[in-house]
């Protein structure tokens, strides 16, 4: 199972010109400030986000292009006035232009984005071809820009756009741009299938966002990709979207029906750093592969109480472990969390490549982590009976599931087991028979009261099912499993829910500037779009705006044919949750307060956290000012790097679990239940795999089907049988197009 299933509500769900254009292409056209007390760069790389200019140097330049608005200084003009070094003013420019604090104008002069009408964001595209401009901080409005206003940006690129002031809002409410410089591409090379015409070669791009083919030399030594490969191409110079971009082949991985080819091409898409450097496992290793005795010195010892981790079946890094003891008016909660800064360091290789990781990334058939895995699996992992460092959060929980006090302390703990969901869950359903039984289902008493207190201030009820998919020694999907968020997941969701509220609210009564976990109210036009789906399937709803409304809502559609459909339309009606240096709150869990403190092996956002409470609690000093801004914008955008990749991983080894169902000639077949019914055919969930399709009306044999529009309904003329939602059927796997990444289904 995918360590997703452990993401807390909210998360996240939300980047030379050639042949004539002519030539076929197989693609369809309240915030509360926290102090900035540690704001000054810590030692390590340059991030990749924006911003890294000389900060006296920035500050300079912003405060005479401030000064001169009306008629905005060249960089001549800046050089002379300033009279800073030619590299290292144009180093500046360069950098305050990425990070949109300027923006070059007519004649290379510079100014403000807003003076000249500008904005500067992140391109993200649509299947469409459409794009929305992404901005840097919470509470900046997103842009829309229609398919012939996005040039030639692609994912992830670093764009200056024009506000389009005489163009009506998109859907009301959001302003429309246009692309008009690229300052950065998000990527360079693109995946995808090599194919030959009759007079040239092209490259069929697997990201349906690329409008064009990508045109290539015929193939020559040292590389011979055959027809059919999937190959990985270096773009080159893309100047307008009329004509097709051209590239040259650079990696040759395979044929594209060869197992593991799929995930290979996904890891190059996404630009996935699969090989650590040299001195990064150096430095890994470099530790013992125990903890020693000394270590033991200035953190209280946990060795003797009862500690237990609960993680996925195929797990190996654990990084949060529970003690819960029953008191007269409620309980006390210890969550540990492995104490991973003990081991990073700022400013060195390790500390560097888990910045530019971000997180891990968790694919069908392997996990790229963080950090090594000589620490990641190894000394930094709770592993059972061994002694490990650990930072824990001690609270006081009341029977209403409110917390009372909480401190924090280093620790060095002994896990006296591993459970995995399956056992914690069959514990938790059986008669307690020894310690550890009685523990869980203690722990289980609190959870449900903090569980029942999150809901009942607002929290929204957005946990969906999971399909892990089961690979073969080959790397084909044998089969696909669901995973239940049942109550041994919801008792370690509110546990580590538990603890990272804590840290935020002392962060905020400290205070103490860090890195918090944000999810922002959505705009009403979005719930209001949403509401008009809602009610086109029969439900009565209000204003989704106010909380208790769309939190009853969720409520009654529990059990509900088409709830997972309405829920994931509802998780894109909503913002997607980011990091940031201002605590702006969690509107999905509907807490003031919210920060990431229990998954420091694989996410740099809890490491960080880590090291300010460390700080915070004494235990090290200040290294200096850290980029918070910089760190936060950096890691949202690896975070919804790397959730983009499980999720596409996900859905191709699905559609080649469907297409190898479809090659047998007894597939098999799998529960259904209608979601909609048109004209044209019947739209199934399979609520056993998470997958869904259609039913086109042609596939319903043995009667002639009229669709019944006022009832929407298909009623048989003979049999009179009727289709309608709601209804459950079993199906079987009619059609797979891979390259619409559609499934057709017919009646079994």
């Amino acid at each position: 199972m995918s360590r997703s299933s452990r993401r807390p509500a909210g998360r996240n769900r939300r980047g030379p010109g050639g042949k004539p254009a002519a030539k076929p292409s197989r693609r369809k056209p309240q915030k509360t400030a926290a102090p900035k007390r540690n704001d000054r760069p810590v030692p390590g790389p340059a991030l990749a986000p924006p911003g890294a200019a000389n900060p006296e140097h920035a500050a300079q330049i912003l405060a005479l292009v401030r000064k001169r608005r009306q008629s905005p200084p060249s960089m001549q003009e800046l050089a002379r006035v300033l009279r800073l070094p030619p590299p290292a003013l144009a180093r500046a420019l360069h950098d305050m232009e990425l990070a949109g604090a300027i923006v070059r104008v007519r004649q290379d002069q510079f100014a403000l984005p807003e003076d000249a009408d500008l904005v500067v964001g992140t391109i993200q595209l649509h299947r469409d071809g459409s794009a929305h401009l992404l901005r840097d901080l919470p509470g900046e409005q997103e842009f829309y820009l229609s398919p012939e206003n996005t040039a030639t940006a692609l994912p992830g690129d670093r764009v200056v756009a024009r506000h389009l002031r005489d163009t009506p809002p998109f859907r009301g409410y959001q302003p429309c741009g246009r692309v008009i410089r690229i300052l950065k591409r998000g990527t360079t090379t693109a995946v995808g299938t090599l194919e030959k015409s009759a007079r040239f070669w092209h490259v069929v791009p697997d990201d349906k966002h690329f409008v064009h083919n990508i045109y290539v030399p015929a193939p020559a030594p040292p590389l011979h990709p055959n027809q059919g490969d999937k190959v990985v191409v270096k773009l080159g110079e893309w100047k307008s979207r009329h004509v097709s971009p051209e590239g040259e082949i650079v990696e040759v991985l395979g044929p594209a029906d060869k197992p593991g080819i799929d995930i290979e091409s996904i890891i190059r898409k996404y630009d996935l750093p699969v090989r650590f450097p040299d001195n990064v496992l150096a430095e890994a290793r470099s530790f013992p592969d125990t903890v020693p005795p000394s270590a033991a010195r200035g953190r209280q010892d946990c060795r003797n109480t009862l500690v237990v981790t609960i993680d996925p079946d195929d797990a190996r890094d654990f990084d949060d472990a529970i003690h819960v003891e029953k008191t007269r008016d409620g309980w006390k909660l210890t969550v540990h969390i492995a104490d991973v800064s003990h081991y990073v360091v700022p400013g060195t290789p390790l500390d560097i490549e888990a910045l530019k990781r971000g997180n891990s990334v968790y694919l069908p058939d392997r996990v790229i982590p963080m950090l090594p895995e000589a620490l990641s699996n190894g000394l930094c992992s709770l592993r059972p009976d061994e002694d490990r460092l650990a930072f824990a959060a001690f609270m006081e929980i009341s029977r209403d599931g409110k917390i009372r006090k909480s401190r924090f302390a280093k620790t060095i703990i002994r896990s006296a087991k591993r459970l995995t969901y399956k056992q914690a869950f069959a514990r938790l359903q059986a008669k307690p028979s020894n310690a550890v039984d009685h523990m869980l289902h203690e722990a289980w008493a609190m959870a449900s009261a903090l569980r029942k207190k999150r809901f009942d201030e607002g929290s929204l009820d957005l946990d969906f099912p999971e399909v892990k998919v089961w690979l073969d020694d080959q790397g084909r999907p044998a089969r696909l499993e669901r995973i239940e968020n049942d109550i041994s997941h919801q008792l370690i969701e509110e546990c580590m829910l538990a603890a990272n509220e804590a840290v935020a609210r002392f962060f905020r009564l400290t205070p103490a500037a860090a890195i918090h976990r944000v999810h922002e109210k959505p705009d009403q036009a979005k719930l209001d779009e949403y509401r008009e789906r809602v009610q086109m399937h029969g439900h009565k709803v209000g204003n989704l705006a106010v909380r208790k409304e769309l939190t009853r809502f969720l409520r009654l559609l529990r059990g509900k044919p088409e709830e997972y459909a309405l829920k994931t339309a509802l998780l894109k009606s909503l913002k997607r949750a980011s990091y940031s240096p201002e605590p702006a709150g969690h509107y999905g869990l509907a807490k003031s307060d919210y920060t990431h403190f229990t998954s420091p092996i694989r996410r740099y956002a809890d490491l960080v956290v880590h090291r300010v409470l460390s700080d915070v609690c004494g235990y090290t000093k200040p290294k200096g000012r850290v980029p918070f801004g910089e760190i936060a914008r950096h890691i949202s955008t690896t975070e919804r790097n790397a959730a983009e990749a499980e999720r596409e991983a996900v859905r191709l080894k699905k559609f080649e679990f469907f297409r190898q169902q479809l090659a047998k000639k007894t597939g098999a077949t799998f529960r259904a239940i209608i979601l909609e019914v048109r004209n044209f055919g019947m739209f199934i969930e399979l609520p056993d795999v998470m997958a869904g399709g259609l039913i086109h009306v042609s596939a319903l044999g043995g009667d002639f089907f009229n669709f019944d529009q006022a009832r929407q309904r298909f009623v048989g003329r003979k049999t009179r049988k009727t289709y309608q939602a709601g209804d459950e059927l079993e199906v079987v796997v009619a059609r797979v197009d891979p390259f619409k990444q559609q499934l057709d289904f017919a009646p079994a």
